[in-house]
């Protein structure tokens, strides 16, 4: 078992960074907006199964991997404070969107949606960074069970991100509605988002330096 310190703390980065906009959290909202709150939700089924993948890859052995080769780990852990640096300009730059406000989407059949959720979860890079670069950083080997310190992680963001996602599936309508007759609320939730992924970047920077 992870360290109960590293444990809640991963619990931490795992919340902001599912409450950051990224593809996931846009196609859930447009989803739901567009065909409803249960449409939402098929679509979440897809991007959990997606989430299991990703942690049984990197439980498995793809972040071993990558931390055995030292000059590959520090380059991934600098790419990734990149990324989320970027993100955080993408949510602040002039012209940006919140993720509320959305395009409406064809309605979709069940199957449909379920795939739809599993493929965009799939190739959405913040998840990637999130088990390739973040998920290594609190996994200590002196613990014992590397595999199995991996999977708790794992299933942590896992419980953390459906839960969270399910929230916001269920009641982006009316969220959108907020935001859109508060355009200073847009602007703060835009401005928190960045301001919690370059928190983030710098932290993984700053550990990427010690190492």
């Amino acid at each position: 078992m992870p360290n109960t310190v590293s444990w809640i703390a991963f619990a931490f980065v795992a919340l902001g960074m599912v409450l950051t906009p990224g593809p996931n959290m846009i196609y859930l909202i447009s989803r739901s907006i567009t065909q409803g709150p249960k449409a939402g939700l098929i679509s979440l089924g897809g991007v959990a199964l997606g989430f299991f993948v990703y942690m049984f890859c990197a439980a498995l052995g793809i972040t071993t991997l990558v931390m055995a080769v030292p000059l590959a780990y520090e380059a991934l852990k600098y790419a990734g404070a990149a990324y989320l640096l970027f993100l955080a300009w993408q949510a602040v730059r002039p012209g940006g969107r919140s993720p509320f406000q959305v395009k409406n989407l064809p309605l979709d059949s069940p199957i449909k949606l379920f795939t739809m959720g599993l493929v965009t979860n799939l190739l959405n890079p913040k998840i990637a960074v999130m088990y390739l670069s973040l998920l290594p950083q609190f996994v200590d080997p002196a613990r014992g069970d590397v595999l199995m310190q991996s999977l708790v992680l794992g299933a942590t963001q896992i419980v953390i991100s459906v839960s969270v996602n399910a929230i916001i599936a269920c009641s982006a309508g009316m969220i959108a509605l907020f935001l859109s007759t508060r355009p200073s609320w847009v602007m703060a939730q835009r401005w928190l988002m960045a301001t919690v992924l370059g928190g983030l970047a710098l932290r993984m920077a700053l550990e990427a330096r010690k190492t």
